[in-house]
């Protein structure tokens, strides 16, 4: 079944979301959190993929989307603009990276370029400490984020819509498997399972 496009966040529902503080539970309830969380792009961050649904060239729109040579929108789903600022709103903010085989990585640069995260104002790209896109395996990606962050792999925790990228636990990664975006919830799922895989589940 192919995807589709769906509906995507308005820059004002953007600003209200994150000016009412929703924030994932687990960010505030004292107990560990990753180092680090890494997000797929596609189905994951936002609701398409970058390399067959968006036709450049973009033109950014208010912040909150951004627009191709046809008219079409395009922007992150509903809480991830939330999540994002909540993960470095942190008294110890976390490492954000990304990890996707998109084939068009130059078109989701530019994306992450012009979407803003709301209330910083800032380029969503310049919340993420790392960022890895490119076509391959994804364990190829992690190698990369590794080396460079010197983050061990069972400090991370990824989020991806594909179920073939749970290879990453191979290295000692925690994948939470998202069928439809990043939400809080999902979030809060993933962060809860990496404490109950590495025994975390206690404040330290």
């Amino acid at each position: 079944m192919v995807k589709k496009p769906v509906q995507q966040l308005e820059p004002t529902n953007a600003n209200v979301m994150v000016e009412q503080g929703f924030a994932p539970d687990t960010f505030s309830d004292g107990l560990p959190l990753p180092k680090m969380m890494v997000f797929d792009l596609d189905y994951t961050l936002w609701p398409f993929w970058v390399d067959t649904h968006v036709s450049p060239p973009l033109k950014g729109a208010g912040g909150a989307k951004s627009v191709d040579r046809w008219g079409e929108s395009f922007a992150f789903y509903r809480d991830v603009p939330g999540v994002l600022h909540a993960a470095k709103a942190l008294p110890s903010p976390l490492l954000l990276g990304t990890a996707s085989r998109t084939h068009a990585p130059d078109l989701a640069n530019t994306l992450l370029k012009q979407l803003h995260v709301p209330p910083s104002g800032q380029r969503a790209i310049e919340y993420f400490d790392h960022m890895q896109i490119f076509p391959g395996d994804k364990k190829q990606h992690f190698s990369k984020i590794h080396k460079a962050s010197g983050v061990p792999y069972d400090e991370m925790l990824f989020f991806d819509d594909e179920v073939r990228n749970r290879n990453v636990e191979s290295l000692g990664v925690v994948m939470c498997l998202v069928r439809d975006g990043v939400t809080r919830a999902e979030v809060d799922r993933g962060v809860r399972e990496w404490r109950r895989r590495y025994g975390r589940e206690t404040k330290e």
